[in-house]
């Protein structure tokens, strides 16, 4: 007979309701001055520093008639209705799991996050992008008093975009050195998806302003307005470059996007490693949060073991996964007894052998 159970809140009661987030990853999150406090704290830095560069940018902008200024106008604008949607997923993507939503709501991260992608694309990009086709147009021109008034909005701004991208950064080099990894891998993960996209608006923005500084300057020391213009136009396609890379890793978080490889290969390892368990048949990972992980594996028991044992051996095996790999929220465990299963894999091929030689 085969043994088949879900094992998945670990009591032998048969409780199979999915548990809150934080009961599997502690408070730390959730506190003031856990990551999530420290992500808040980021995106408000950014927020206050585009809303001022914001306005100094499209006063500037109107007094030199730049429109490379101008298109840095509208990236501030979108930057600064991005914070708003970012604190909006922090805030939402920790409220507990309830009964329309058994496994919670951390990816409230990435759909924000997918608004924040398409705001740079329309408001950011696509308005940069005509600027710069506007000005080859209409050409123009700045007086002195024009340039310098720009050139100074655009150095305020460069100061603080770089302040803002700095705090970004050093939260990022933090979160790499807890992870034991290094920068460039902990920035390609994106596991916060609101911290990523603030790093990756401010970075954009300090290209963006010295794109702008450069082509202002070219204009006023030869008189072509083509400078500007390329600088506007480039700013628009950098813009649309980050949105779209945004963009693709919000659409992969919401349409169920696997785990880090490393994790499934550790899990693996460590099930395998088990006495109880004769193999892994299956092993399915999916990233419920920043810092969630839906876990389903198949696993082969061992001949010889009883009922109780079994219970007994699965939920230790599910409380030390989640002590070892906190970030495993919701573990579900699909139990067969292994000799049992190839018992009846060799019957059920004997009596298809009959059939196909008739």
């Amino acid at each position: 007979m085969v043994v088949h159970r879900d094992v998945v809140a670990g009591a032998r009661t048969g409780d199979s309701r999915p548990r809150p987030q934080a009961t599997a990853r502690g408070t730390d999150h959730a506190a003031p001055g856990g990551r999530d406090g420290e992500t808040r704290t980021t995106v408000w830095v950014a927020l206050a520093a585009n809303l001022v560069i914001c306005g100094a940018k499209a006063v500037g902008g109107f007094v030199a008639g730049s429109p490379a200024l101008l298109s840095e106008a509208a990236h501030s604008v979108a930057d600064s209705l991005n914070e708003v949607f970012l604190l909006a997923s922090v805030r939402r993507s920790r409220r507990p799991a309830d009964e329309r939503h058994p496994f919670g709501y951390g990816k409230e991260r990435f759909f924000w996050s997918l608004l924040a992608a398409v705001g740079i694309f329309v408001t950011g990009g696509c308005f940069s992008v005509f600027q710069g086709v506007e000005a080859f147009r209409s050409g123009g021109g700045e007086s002195h008093e024009g340039y310098l008034i720009g050139l100074a909005v655009l150095f305020v701004a460069l100061l603080a975009e770089g302040a803002s991208l700095l705090r970004a950064v050093l939260q990022v080099r933090r979160a790499a050195r807890a992870a034991g990894r290094g920068m460039a891998e902990e920035v390609r993960q994106g596991r916060d998806p609101a911290l990523r996209t603030v790093l990756a608006e401010d970075g954009t923005a300090c290209v963006g302003v010295l794109l702008a500084m450069a082509g202002m300057a070219l204009h006023m020391a030869t008189g072509q307005v083509a400078y500007e213009a390329c600088a506007s136009i480039l700013i628009g396609v950098l813009l649309v470059y980050v949105a779209y890379v945004l963009g693709k890793g919000a659409r992969a978080h919401l349409i169920g996007e696997a785990a880090d490889p490393r994790l499934r290969d550790e899990v693996h390892a460590f099930l395998g490693g088990q006495p109880e368990i004769d193999s892994v048949t299956a092993l399915l990972t999916m990233r419920l949060g920043p810092d969630a992980v839906l876990l389903a594996a198949g696993i082969d028991l061992t001949p010889g073991y009883d009922s109780e044992t079994v219970e007994e051996a699965m939920v230790r095996v599910r409380g030390e996964l989640k002590r070892r790999w906190p970030e495993l929220e919701q573990v579900f465990l699909d139990v067969t007894d292994a000799a049992a299963a190839r018992r009846s894999a060799h019957a059920a091929a004997r009596a298809q052998a009959p059939a196909a030689e008739a």
